[in-house]
């Protein structure tokens, strides 16, 4: 991965894909991305341009696997990673609407029996360690949505950080106390959902949003049929780390999609075509209150007075705050080999998705999005902890 900076140069940089009615990415912002993809020994990166309920760009730049010099496509898959709670959350909602849903019933009244009673294949579907604890019992889908459980990310993670093992699932605080992101809520919200609906999650999500917005290259488990053109992911160090070709449907994050395929999905959200203005609120409103210092680790209790200046906010699915430009709104994906990123104007419905096939966000992502959006006030420090020595 040494020779990256070289074979991410030239012609074979960028793959470019404008839809009827889209425009070209200013010379200015691509040559920015050129620089900061060069820089920082970035393999691949697929960008989309939202505006108005329609794709104004969608541009592709380096490559979906560096040994074998394919370059990355609007048509490759790629690892959503948590991109894919907030498919799930918008799910959700769009029973919420329905009247299927209360977001603020208890999660005891969805289930035909103590949570703690659930067992499963996976050590991630097996909820005993709760037993003798009724602080489960508080829980609701708004806050296993929203990130306000009291649960870790994952039960493998101390409160420090490390990981363990064989950790066992805890509350680390009262639910509904604080914000702290959790993979493990949007398990429990799962779970909660097929119980108290009958619906299975992989086919709904079809029904409602893949099949009938044309994206055809998205699921929620590996399909054969992505083989010929899938990315590679890179760690920070370039080594590839494959493709996770998951197997087991996870609200939290199995979703394998394209640039093209979500784009489309960003666009009707914002375009109003998924949601009822009223429940669109839920997503995109003042939320809880976010005082973290930072998103991760997630149990850091560190405070941080500055988020009240910007009303940084927890909504169903989305992290909300008021910038210069009015509300805006955040969703991010990452592990050690990915790294996406949305970002919403919501009163210019004007947004942004980056895809990457490596755990570098961090180092190009903040200045794509002022390049494209302007000055948004996101707090890039808590969304990205490695940047917290630019404070």
């Amino acid at each position: 991965m040494k020779s990256i900076k070289k074979m991410i140069t030239g012609a074979a940089l960028m793959s470019l894909s404008i839809g009827a009615g889209a425009s070209a990415l200013p010379e200015q912002t691509e040559a920015l991305i050129e620089d900061l993809m060069t820089e920082h020994s970035v393999p691949g990166l697929a960008l989309a341009i939202i505006e108005d309920g329609g794709v104004r760009v969608r541009k592709t730049f380096g490559y979906a696997k560096v040994e074998e010099t394919q370059e990355l496509d609007e048509d490759t898959v790629m690892y959503a990673a948590s991109l894919t709670k907030l498919v799930f959350a918008v799910y959700v909602l769009q029973l919420v609407d329905e009247g299927v849903l209360d977001l603020d019933r208890p999660i005891s009244e969805y289930l035909s029996k103590p949570l703690p009673e659930y067992t499963g294949e996976s050590v991630l579907e097996d909820y005993s360690d709760l037993q003798g604890d009724p602080r489960w019992e508080k829980l609701t889908l708004r806050m296993l949505l929203s990130h306000t459980t009291g649960l870790p990310n994952y039960r493998f993670f101390t409160q420090e950080g490390e990981f363990d093992r064989d950790g066992k699932l805890q509350f680390y605080f009262e639910p509904d106390e604080r914000y702290g992101y959790s993979g493990e809520g949007y398990y429990i919200a799962q779970r909660v959902v097929e119980e108290a609906t009958g619906f299975d999650t992989a086919a709904e999500l079809s029904a409602r949003f893949f099949t009938p917005l044309g994206m055809t290259r998205t699921s929620l488990i590996w399909r054969n049929d992505f083989k010929p053109n899938f990315a590679h992911g890179y760690n920070v160090e370039g080594d590839n780390l494959r493709h996770n070709m998951q197997s087991n449907v996870r609200a939290a994050g199995s979703m394998d999609t394209t640039l093209h395929d979500l784009s489309s999905w960003v666009a009707a959200l914002t375009g109003g075509k998924l949601l009822s203005r009223n429940v669109f609120t839920q997503l995109t409103g003042a939320g809880f209150p976010i005082a973290s210092r930072h998103q991760f680790p997630t149990l850091d209790p560190a405070p941080y007075a500055a988020n009240r200046d910007i009303n940084l906010s927890a909504g169903v699915g989305t992290v909300n705050w008021v910038g210069p430009q009015g509300r805006a709104f955040v969703k991010g994906g990452h592990n050690e080999k990915t790294d996406n990123l949305i970002v919403c104007l919501i009163e210019k419905a004007h947004c942004v998705l980056l895809m990457s096939n490596t755990a570098k966000g961090d180092l190009i992502f903040p200045q794509i999005v002022e390049a494209v959006l302007g000055s948004t006030g996101l707090p890039w420090t808590w969304e990205y902890t490695s940047l917290a020595g630019a404070e």
